[in-house]
């Protein structure tokens, strides 16, 4: 049996094991950096906004996608 990276709760999934709490780590981190750097050379909100958003979906659908896959099931919190 394997072990649970992250648990389903309603639409959210929480991590529950190291993997997934590194997981997300990495990919907060990710956005962060992304949101930094485009920030850094956008002149409005909206150069910003246009910039980060393909990087930071990207990111949160394979985070999203991952947690998925490695989800248990049952829709109690622990």
């Amino acid at each position: 049996m394997r072990k649970a990276w992250f648990k389903k709760y309603g639409w959210v999934y929480y991590p529950i094991s190291w993997q997934g709490w590194a997981l997300t780590i990495l990919t907060l981190l990710f956005c962060g950096q992304v949101f930094v750097a485009v920030d850094s050379r956008s002149h409005s909100v909206s150069d910003t906004l246009y910039g980060v958003f393909p990087f930071v979906v990207s990111a949160l659908v394979i985070l999203g996608w991952i947690a998925s896959n490695t989800a248990d099931k049952s829709n109690k919190l622990q």
